[in-house]
């Protein structure tokens, strides 16, 4: 896997775009700091909405560099969470501002997938993750099922050895607002 991780960093620091594996689904990413690489990924969605992408973090305490104040209840629902979590939290920073909403918002996930963790690690930054798909079109559950305009979009393809045992199935996703509300995005 070590290769592997090295070949996507290569294309990542590069500013290019990535096809790789999560503890989900697959997913389309690329440094979450530059802001011309998050460009090509929705244009090869074909789509401009800032809240179909996430950024992944190697560990929970990465969080705070990338929110600029963090509720209490998200350390408690990340610490708490035994299946994939996504949260959106407000006061979004320190990536590309093409990733940030109106509202300033950032979703970020903390994956357990070895080589999420490892690859983020030697990044340094977070990585932006974003279903396989084009705009609209049904979120692919596996390798398989990605398009070929998918695959032949991005500058680098994970192959299927570092795929681990995704669960198929998009992250639940919960809203924190700034004064601690919860809204419940996707279960």
């Amino acid at each position: 896997m070590e290769q592997q991780i090295a070949e996507a960093l290569e294309v990542l620091r590069r500013g290019g775009i990535i096809l790789y594996p999560t503890d989900t689904v697959w997913g389309i990413g690329c440094d979450a700091t530059n802001e011309a690489a998050v460009a090509r990924i929705y244009s090869l969605k074909k789509s401009e909405n800032k809240k179909s992408m996430l950024v992944l973090v190697d560990r929970i305490e990465q969080v705070a560099r990338y929110i600029r104040r963090v509720p209490q209840v998200a350390w408690e629902l990340f610490d708490v969470a035994d299946t994939p979590l996504t949260l959106i939290l407000p006061g979004g920073a320190g990536v590309a501002p093409n990733l940030i909403p109106d509202e300033g918002t950032l979703a970020i996930r903390v994956p357990k997938h070895e080589f999420c963790q490892r690859l983020i690690h030697r990044l340094g930054h977070p990585l932006v993750s974003t279903s396989a798909n084009i705009s609209g079109e049904p979120t692919p559950a596996t390798f398989d099922a990605i398009t070929e305009e998918i695959r032949n979009g991005v500058d680098w393809v994970a192959p299927r050895l570092c795929e681990g045992t995704p669960t198929g199935r998009a992250s639940s996703i919960i809203k924190l607002g700034e004064s601690g509300e919860v809204q419940i995005i996707r279960d």
